[in-house]
């Protein structure tokens, strides 16, 4: 089963990721905190990591860059998300995988995290 680690600070958006992507077949962890998600990536092993840009406290950004630039992490296909529209400066920003604008539609989320994992194996 292939693992997900989902990083927002909203606690609905974690509770309704994690019931879907469960529902598709995926193990998922979920953290509402940023510097509780760089030691999840490690010792979680997710093979994608699904990442809000706008956290409290740490942004997303920041973690994605951190997970990049750490060997052990850097090949996990990091997946943003935010309401934000600006999707290129963000992926520029943080040289995150990919993007989803918020709202999201769910067989949308679930076909771009099968891609990456498809590409990851």
């Amino acid at each position: 089963m292939k693992r997900i680690l989902v990083v927002d600070d909203d606690k609905d958006i974690l509770n309704i990721l994690k019931l879907v992507l469960n529902m598709n077949g995926f193990d998922v962890m979920v953290t509402p905190n940023g510097e509780e998600a760089l030691a999840k990536s490690v010792s979680y092993s997710p093979q994608l990591v699904l990442l809000d840009v706008f956290l409290s406290g740490t942004d997303g950004r920041d973690i994605c860059n951190i997970l990049k630039n750490n060997p052990s992490t850097k090949d996990i296909p990091v997946v943003m998300f935010s309401a934000h529209s600006n999707m290129q400066d963000i992926l520029q920003d943080c040289n995150a995988d990919d993007f989803i604008a918020k709202p999201f539609d769910i067989a949308a989320l679930v076909e771009k995290i099968n891609l990456h994992l498809e590409t990851q194996s």
